[in-house]
């Protein structure tokens, strides 16, 4: 934690890091033009910022897009705010973004963590039901795994596993997986209190995919989590950029403790 603190004590890094929590996905260029800096002196920035683990890289072709990486700051707040007033915290920010009117152009979700185990230790996470339950507390996929296999999803921790129409795309053990995600789904109405109208509205958005990236780095694993081809001001992006980074850490905790961090 000692680098992230160091990363954003220097106000031109806060700066670039406030560029990318308004454009996430932004190239060295673009970055460059927004600030008042020499090219040598961002990409030095972005070093400290990555290393710290608070900038997350993407290869698009021959481009590298930045993107804000939410998990150490997560981290700390799973530190030092207690289960209770996180749920109170939330609220408030949930509210103060509502006040600000704050527009969600992003397209995209990516998120990347570094766990303390082995890529097998984390495929058999990724895909295993019994161990999915844990950490998605007992909702979430099941699937074989299988390139062209279905994925069952399911919804409620009390509920069945549904065919939603999901789809794996992509399935490399050890190192790659990819699935469709699903549409919108009625349950999802009382939750969010859409309307009738809204919802109908809303299930004619195209569907997006989530694919892991599972990277060995030293005695861990680099974990990254794209979800992407949301449309923009997409409610379901909206909605997974507050679910993941809780699935994650609570996946995290469970393969280096044992424990969910739901359950301390």
């Amino acid at each position: 934690m000692d680098a992230v603190f160091k990363a954003l004590a220097d106000p031109s890094r806060r700066r670039l890091l406030d560029g990318l929590n308004e454009r996430n996905g932004q190239s060295l260029r673009e970055l460059c033009a927004g600030l008042d800096m020499t090219r040598q002196a961002v990409t030095k920035h972005l070093a400290v910022l990555e290393s710290a683990g608070l900038v997350a890289t993407v290869r698009r072709g021959r481009e590298k897009l930045h993107y804000l990486n939410a998990a150490p700051i997560n981290d700390i707040a799973e530190r030092w705010i207690g289960r209770y007033d996180r749920e109170r915290l939330r609220a408030l920010t949930d509210l103060k973004r509502a006040l600000e009117d704050t527009a969600m152009s992003q397209t995209e979700f990516v998120y990347v963590t570094y766990i303390k185990t082995t890529p097998e230790k984390l495929w058999r996470a990724l895909t295993d039901p019994a161990f999915i339950a844990r950490y998605f507390e007992n909702t979430g996929p099941e699937s074989d795994w299988q390139v062209g296999s279905p994925v069952r999803w399911k919804m409620d921790p009390d509920g069945e596993f549904q065919d939603l129409d999901q789809v794996v795309l992509e399935s490399e053990p050890h190192r790659r997986l990819s699935y469709t995600w699903h549409n919108y789904q009625p349950e999802m109405m009382e939750m969010f209190g859409w309307s009738e109208e809204q919802f109908a509205e809303l299930v004619k958005e195209r569907r997006s995919k989530v694919t892991f990236e599972i990277e060995p780095a030293g005695p861990a694993v680099k974990l990254t989590v794209v979800h992407d081809d949301f449309e923009p001001d997409s409610e379901m992006l909206r909605g997974i950029g507050g679910g993941w980074p809780a699935i994650l850490s609570n996946l995290k905790s469970v393969l280096e403790t044992g424990e969910p961090v739901s359950a301390s």
